[in-house]
Order: structure tokens, then C-alpha cells, then sequence
């Protein structure tokens, strides 16, 4: 059977899409060039922005992320994976529009804590403002009888500027000092009983690594490049 070509939907933003092609072609079992996948990137930072959309706040990015599907296929992808979480909101809406498959992020991850971690029935979830208060992601983890927890109010501000923060490029400048906003915010779930951590934002893993915590973490950006992989016809390497 050949192998699919893998489309990423990116630019939201544009670290997190190369950290999602770093990490498929990281997981990818090559010995030269011609073993690893075809892969199409249409990067495009000009989406508006998806915490604003979910809040009501600010224009859909519906219809510039389907002009961005479109593309996609005319240039050859056989499907199309988007590196954002909160894009994930306006996902049913988007494969209205898209004429590819797009997979989702929020059944990736609920699908391996169910199969690879079935004793984990509470998890942490951080991400953006708009990913929490949209509950998504929760009622998709609820379906694979996974409860979760979110940050306090508070809290959860911290970690949306820390979100932005790395979007402006401040991690470069102050790496410490962001890793450290969102490792006490993990903490302060673990503390609630948490027994995982999902970082709910593709920016979030750039930040916070499994060796800042004490639980398990699910990079959210790995496991869809895995996904991606096996998608296109490929075994992920072993991890």
C-alpha cells in the first residue's frame, strides 16, 4: 500500500508547526532520506486568533483554515493534521469544509491514555483560555471515562500569558522563568490529585518537559505526530 502524504495545517503558531514536523520526522524509523514521509506545511500565522473565536470575541478562523485545507490537497496531501489545540474547537465545522480527512487531536490522546495508560482516570489538563472554558477536550476524554482537572482562574491566566508569551518568542529570552509558570501550574493539579498532565497547548511542550514532573505528561504534539505516522502507513519507532 503507499504511504500517504501527511498535510500540517500550521502556523498557530509557527514554533509549535516545527516542533510537530521535528517530531514526525524524529519518530520516523529511516535509515536515509527516502525512508522518511512526504510531508506539506502550510504555515500560516495570519489565522485569526482561536481563544478570541471561542470567547466570542474576535472573527472564526473557519474560513481561512478551510482556504489552508484546500491548498493542502491541491498540493498533494492526502490528510491533514493541525498542530493548534484550540483550532480543534472549529473541527467538525472545518471537515464540513475540508475535502481531506483531518485527524483529531482530541481522540489521539484520549484513545493512547485509554489503550497505553488504562489505570489513569484523572488527568491535569492545561492549555489556552479558549481550549478550557470550550470543554472539548474534557467531554472527549469524559467519553473515554478519563475526568479531568483544570487550573484555578488565576491560574489559568498565568498559563495563557506564558502561552503568549512563548508566541512572542520570550521563551528564547527567559526560558527559566516560563518553564517555571507552568511547572507550578502542573503542580498545583498534581497537588489536586491529578495522576497526568496533558499539555493542552502545541506551545506548552516547548516549555515543560516529562523530567519537570513527577507523573506521567502527555505531549500532546508527540502523540500526533505518532498518529500521523501510523496514519500514513508507517510504525512510529519505539519510545
Amino acid at each position: 500500500m503507499p504511504e500517504k502524504v501527511i498535510g500540517i495545517l500550521g502556523g498557530m503558531g509557527p514554533e509549535a508547526t516545527v516542533d510537530c514536523f521535528a517530531k514526525i520526522i524524529g519518530n520516523t524509523p529511516a535509515e536515509k532520506d527516502q525512508d522518511h514521509l512526504r510531508v506539506i506545511i502550510d504555515s500560516n500565522p495570519k489565522v485569526p486568533d482561536r481563544t478570541r473565536a471561542i470567547l466570542g470575541e474576535g472573527e472564526s478562523p473557519v474560513p481561512v483554515l478551510a482556504e489552508g485545507c484546500k491548498a493542502l490537497k491541491c498540493a498533494g496531501a492526502d490528510f491533514i493534521i493541525i498542530p493548534c489545540v484550540s483550532a480543534h474547537f472549529f473541527l467538525e465545522e472545518l471537515r464540513k469544509e475540508a475535502e481531506l480527512p483531518i485527524l483529531s487531536i482530541f481522540d489521539v490522546v484520549a484513545e493512547t491514555i485509554e489503550s497505553e495508560y488504562p489505570d489513569i482516570k484523572l488527568v491535569g489538563l492545561m492549555g489556552t483560555t479558549g481550549t478550557i472554558r470550550g470543554g472539548l477536550f474534557q467531554k472527549r476524554l469524559a467519553r473515554s471515562g478519563i475526568d479531568t482537572l483544570v487550573c484555578d482562574e488565576n491560574t489559568q491566566q498565568q498559563v495563557m500569558n506564558a502561552i503568549y508569551e512563548i508566541k512572542r518568542g520570550i521563551l528564547k529570552q527567559s526560558p527559566e522563568r516560563v518553564k517555571n509558570v507552568l511547572v507550578k501550574a502542573a503542580k498545583s493539579l498534581i497537588d489536586r490529585g491529578s495522576k497526568a498532565i496533558v499539555a493542552g497547548c502545541t506551545e506548552i511542550p516547548l516549555a515543560l518537559k516529562q523530567e519537570n514532573l513527577a507523573v506521567p505528561y502527555f505531549d500532546v504534539l508527540a502523540l500526533l505526530a505518532r498518529a500521523a505516522i501510523r496514519y500514513a502507513g508507517k510504525e512510529p519507532k519505539v519510545v
